[in-house]
């Protein structure tokens, strides 16, 4: 696969103290995926916060996105911002994204944290990827949506929206689709990560998401199983635990870092 040239990516930086760098997930932003929890990251730290092409204000590309592709991407952001080292904070797609960074750059990374991740696309996630992109070519947001409600949310979350509330709950979820969510899914088809991760030794935590239908919390178990001295830790939420229990997910991130001194 010829990799495609990633431009400069839109990037915020906030705080200061030690470097974070943020990989966000396919189908997601900085915005979406960190917004919660970046006031609590950056009371202590320098966070660095890019986002993928076709999400923020990133420009689309026309080729096709890869993880290491994007791993080199978000390293160079750091580069612009001032870190030499930092610790990688991964979700979904992110988790890819970080490990591959680590590998291809281990002097600059301190730490992982990987949240409802993965080493490799399972049958479940592949067939998922199938319909997502399906659902993008066709330009079905509203079926999308809907995927994205089953796919993505606990049934309990899911369930505890009123009835009459659902309707928009779907039309948010239809316009907050990034334009890259197609090739940011199509990254994830392509990443494999298993022979990196017995290389890994920094201080590492896997949190899984314990309701992900999208990903299963197998997947986190295999990574904390296959990463030398992983913590391992789990929430009981779907797919997006910024949505469900934003408090509990910051917490679990914190007192990591906290622990180790990141």
């Amino acid at each position: 696969m010829t990799q495609t040239q990633i431009p400069a990516l839109s990037t915020t930086v906030t705080g200061s103290g030690p470097g974070l760098l943020l990989a966000h997930g396919a189908g997601g932003s900085i915005e979406g995926n960190y917004a919660p929890i970046l006031p609590a990251l950056a009371a202590r730290h320098t966070v660095v916060a890019p986002d993928y092409p076709g999400s923020g204000g990133t420009p689309r590309v026309t080729g096709e996105l890869t993880a290491d592709a994007l791993a080199d991407a978000i390293v160079a952001e750091a580069d612009r911002a001032g870190l030499e080292t930092f610790t990688l904070i991964g979700y979904s797609l992110g988790t890819l994204v970080s490990v591959r960074a680590a590998a291809r750059h281990p002097e600059r990374v301190r730490g992982l944290v990987l949240t409802a991740g993965l080493a490799r696309p399972d049958n479940r996630t592949l067939a998922s990827l199938d319909l997502w992109q399906k659902l993008l070519a066709d330009g079905d947001l509203q079926a999308f949506a809907r995927f994205v409600a089953l796919s993505g949310f606990s049934e309990t979350f899911y369930n505890a929206v009123p009835r009459e509330q659902v309707g928009a709950f779907l039309d948010l979820l239809a316009a907050g689709v990034p334009a890259g969510a197609s090739e940011q899914a199509g990254a994830v088809r392509t990443a494999d990560t298993t022979g990196d991760l017995a290389g890994i030794s920094v201080p590492t935590l896997v949190i899984a998401p314990l309701q992900d239908t999208l990903v299963s919390p197998a997947n986190s178990r295999y990574l904390a199983d296959h990463i030398a001295g992983a913590e391992y830790a789990e929430i009981d939420t779907g797919h997006v635990p910024m949505a469900e229990r934003p408090e509990e997910w910051e917490k679990l991130i914190t007192d990591f870092l906290g622990r180790h001194g990141l």
